[in-house]
């Protein structure tokens, strides 16, 4: 007898605690969609989404972004980025050349885009594009400051091997990008 009241204490009192929001939905479906809500920016999604290493569903989120924005300076140099983080080479170039066309001021978009003529192995090029990049951060940049030294020093060693040094695409803030050695 005794047990039984306990339990039946035990249990009211609990009741009692369960507020409105504790109990359990009569829908067992997950909650509608907020439409007037306000959307997420997409290019912050693709950002971080890169840092986590997800470049193709970066990707995604880039595209997502132009299709809400538009092919904005942002937007193709985001893509441009995002496609040289997953060796597309050629469509990077072409995205970030639009952007830097776009936009002649974005050191963030003239540096990426040194970075693709760099692993594209046209060091002359990059080297004018990088000097471009630095001028434009009036030299604030480290990140461009290092990749326009490293493009320097390939270009004016006229022995450098190819196969001593491998690239490393390291990212430093938003839309910056550093490429570094790293011995093999």
């Amino acid at each position: 007898m005794v047990r039984w009241a306990t339990g039946i204490l035990l249990m009211t009192s609990l009741a009692a605690c369960m507020g409105p929001s504790d109990q359990l939905p009569d829908n067992p479906y997950a909650p509608a969609t907020d439409y007037s809500a306000e959307p997420v920016d997409q290019i912050l999604v693709g950002e971080r989404l890169m840092d986590a290493g997800e470049n193709e569903l970066a990707l995604q989120a880039f595209t997502r972004a132009a299709a809400t924005q538009g092919m904005t300076a942002v937007v193709l140099s985001s893509l441009g980025s995002a496609n040289l983080r997953l060796g597309r080479l050629g469509q990077a170039e072409t995205l970030l050349r639009r952007a830097v066309a776009e936009d002649e001021n974005s050191p963030a978009a003239w540096n990426n885009l040194g970075v693709v003529l760099m692993e594209a192995g046209r060091t002359p090029e990059a080297v004018q594009v990088f000097r471009k990049a630095y001028a434009l951060s009036n030299g604030d940049s480290d990140e461009i400051r290092d990749n326009l030294r490293l493009a320097l020093a390939k270009f004016e060693n006229s022995q450098y091997v190819e196969e001593e040094n491998t690239y490393k695409l390291v990212r430093q803030g938003t839309g910056e990008y550093l490429l570094k050695t790293t011995p093999e």
